[in-house]
C-alpha cells in the first residue's frame, strides 16, 4: 500500500492550497483535549448559542411534509422570495428572485462567483487581514490575489485611493467583508461610498461584498456596498444564515448578483453540489422572514463579551488593539513580543506565539500570518463570559511570562 501510495501524485492545485488555519487550530486543540488538556479554544469563528426554536420547528416540519428530495439547484422559490424580501427591508437593495443563489453556504457563494469569472492570470484584489479561504478560492481559480493592506492604525480599513492604486488592466475583482473577519471592522456608509467611486470609473470590475456578520454590528445600520444604484450591477452581495441566527452546521449562503453572474454561479453550482439541502432551506425561510430584532439579546451579549476581552488586553504591556465595531473576533497586534522568550521558547512571529500560548496557557487563537496580517493574532469571543474570563487570565499571564 505505502509504494501504491508513493506512486499517486496529487494535483498542483491542491499542493498549492494551504490548511484552513482556523480549522486547523480547531484540530489540534480537539487533540489536546482527547489527551486530557484543558484546552480553550478561541479560534472558530462559531456562536454559542443554539439555533431558535422558531427555525428548528419549521425544519421538523420540513420532514413532516417529506421536503426531503432534491431542489433546483439555485434554491426553492420560496426562500428566494423570502431571500429578496429580506434585501429589501435590511438592506434597500432590490435583488428579484432570479437574481438569488442559494448555496451551501457563503464560502460555496464566494467559491461559485470566483470560478464564474476569474481566468489564468486575472488579478484579484483583496484588502489585508483577509478571511483565509479568500486567497486559496482565487489561488484554485488560477487568479493572482494582490494584497492591499490596512493596518491597525486605520481600523483595518481600505481606503478609495488605496484601491484604485491597486488596480491594473488585469484586474477583475475585489473582495472584503464589513462587519470584518477576522478584525470586527465595519466600513461605514461614506468609506463604501469612497469605495464605489473608484469602481463606477472601471465598470469592468466586479466587487464580492462578503456581509455574513451584518447583523452582528455594535455601533450602527449595517451598509452594504450595492445600496450605491451606479455600481449595484458590478457588485455580488454575499449573506447567509450561520452567524447571526446560530445555523453554521445547517450550511445555508446566499448571494444577490446581476443575472448573468448568479446564472452562471447557478451553472458552476449544477456542477459541483447542485441545490443545497431541502430541510435547511425551509428551515431558513423562517429565519429570514423574522424580524432581527430577535437577535437584539445575542447581540448584546456579544458586546458585552467584546468589553471583557478588550479590558483584559488593554491592560497587558506592548498590546495594541483597535475597537472592533462588528463581528465576534478582537485582533491585536502582538508584534512586541516577537524577539521575547521564556524557557527554552523563544517567540519569532505570529505562529511561534500562537502555538507558545497553545503550549502554555492551553488556549488555542489563530495566528494573524494566515489573514495576511502577521503581526497580529486572532481571538473569537464567540464564547461564554466565564470561558472568557479565564481564556484572557491564563492569556495574560502567559504574555507577562515573555521577557
Amino acid at each position: 500500500m505505502q509504494i501504491v501510495e508513493n506512486m499517486i501524485e496529487l494535483s498542483k492545485r491542491l499542493q498549492a492550497m494551504e490548511e484552513s488555519a482556523t480549522i486547523a487550530m480547531s484540530r489540534k486543540s480537539r487533540e489536546l483535549r482527547s489527551q486530557g488538556k484543558d484546552v480553550i479554544s478561541l479560534s472558530l469563528g462559531e456562536p454559542d448559542f443554539n439555533t431558535p426554536e422558531f427555525i428548528k420547528d419549521a425544519a421538523k416540519k420540513a420532514m413532516d411534509d417529506n421536503f426531503t428530495t432534491y431542489t433546483p439547484v439555485p434554491g426553492y422559490e420560496d426562500l428566494r422570495e423570502a431571500i429578496s424580501e429580506k434585501f429589501k427591508r435590511d438592506n434597500n437593495l432590490d435583488y428579484s428572485a432570479d437574481e438569488i443563489v442559494v448555496s451551501t453556504g457563503a464560502k460555496q457563494s464566494i467559491a461559485n462567483v470566483v470560478l464564474s469569472l476569474v481566468n489564468e492570470g486575472d488579478e484579484v484584489i483583496i484588502p489585508a487581514p483577509y478571511w483565509v479561504s479568500y486567497i486559496e478560492i482565487v489561488k484554485v481559480s488560477e487568479g493572482t490575489p494582490v494584497i492591499v493592506n490596512a493596518g491597525i492604525e486605520t481600523d483595518f480599513k481600505i481606503t478609495g485611493a488605496q484601491l484604485e492604486a491597486a488596480i491594473t488592466p488585469n484586474t477583475k475583482l475585489i473582495i472584503f467583508s464589513s462587519p470584518c473577519n477576522p478584525t470586527g471592522s465595519v466600513y461605514s456608509k461614506e468609506e463604501l461610498r469612497d469605495i464605489a467611486e473608484v469602481l463606477k470609473n472601471h465598470p469592468q470590475i466586479v466587487a464580492i461584498s462578503d456581509e455574513i456578520y451584518e447583523h452582528i454590528n455594535f455601533v450602527s445600520k449595517h451598509e452594504s456596498l450595492a445600496q450605491f444604484t451606479d455600481i449595484k450591477d458590478q457588485v455580488v452581495t454575499v449573506n447567509g444564515v450561520s452567524k447571526a441566527w446560530a445555523m453554521t452546521g445547517w450550511r445555508l449562503g446566499y448571494i444577490g448578483a446581476n443575472k448573468q453572474i448568479a446564472g452562471a454561479c447557478s451553472k458552476v453550482q449544477g456542477q459541483f453540489t447542485s441545490g443545497t439541502c431541502s430541510i435547511t432551506q425551509k428551515a431558513s425561510v423562517a429565519a429570514l422572514k423574522a424580524d432581527p430584532a430577535v437577535l437584539n439579546d445575542m447581540v448584546s451579549a456579544f458586546k458585552s463579551r467584546r468589553e471583557l476581552v478588550l479590558g483584559v488586553l488593554n491592560s497587558i504591556e506592548g498590546l495594541k488593539t483597535n475597537v472592533p465595531e462588528g463581528a465576534f473576533y478582537v485582533f491585536p497586534d502582538v508584534s512586541y513580543f516577537y524577539g521575547k522568550s521564556y524557557g527554552d521558547t523563544t517567540v519569532n512571529n505570529s505562529n511561534d506565539l500562537a502555538m507558545y500560548l497553545l503550549d502554555e496557557a492551553l488556549v488555542a487563537l489563530v495566528t494573524g500570518e494566515a489573514f495576511g496580517a502577521p503581526e497580529c493574532l486572532r481571538i473569537s469571543y464567540a464564547a461564554s463570559e466565564e470561558t472568557l474570563t479565564e481564556a484572557m487570565k491564563r492569556v495574560k499571564e502567559a504574555l507577562e511570562k515573555l521577557k
